[in-house]
């Protein structure tokens, strides 16, 4: 992003929110939530328009199955819509599918959300990049003024000397 991006309209260095503040996407939550209620309502609707005897021929375990898939198609929107990232006064709260990482201000080098990038992605002081999956390339604005945010809150603790 360019160097004035961080800044608001004026020239102004942006505000930082106040802490604890989390940050989650929109998209991917419309997305899982209207799919799957689509997706119950179709297959509802689609056993229940079967007659008896058709319902009938399912076996045990065939609907065993069919249950076992639908809880794992749950889980998986489950995980993607529970991404978030939330900055505390003493950490970093990443949160990506079923992992949390707690990270201390001074791990956390920069965050990026490179153009055409699905998610923003961390630098850490170790040398390695984690996803933050709270901040979707998919909502535009939204996820870049999160990353401006967290930019300046890590600014704001390099600047204080931690």
């Amino acid at each position: 992003m360019p160097a004035d991006s961080d800044r608001a309209p004026g020239g102004q260095p942006r505000a930082l929110p106040s802490l604890p503040h989390t940050w989650r996407p929109l998209g991917v939550r419309f997305a899982v939530i209207g799919l799957g209620l689509t997706l119950l309502v179709v297959c509802a609707a689609a056993w229940f328009g079967f007659d008896e005897s058709v319902r009938d021929r399912f076996s045990f375990l065939q609907r065993l199955t069919l249950f076992i898939m639908g809880g794992a198609a749950a889980a998986c929107g489950w995980a993607l819509a529970r991404a978030r990232v939330t900055a505390e006064m003493e950490a970093l709260v990443v949160v990506n599918g079923f992992r949390t990482r707690r990270l201390a201000w001074e791990e956390v080098l920069a965050i990026h959300l490179s153009e055409g990038a699905p998610w923003a992605t961390l630098d850490l002081a170790d040398g390695t990049t984690i996803s933050a999956m709270a901040f979707q390339g998919s909502d535009g604005r939204r996820a870049r003024d999160g990353v401006r945010q967290v930019r300046a809150l890590i600014d704001r603790e390099d600047a204080s000397g931690h």
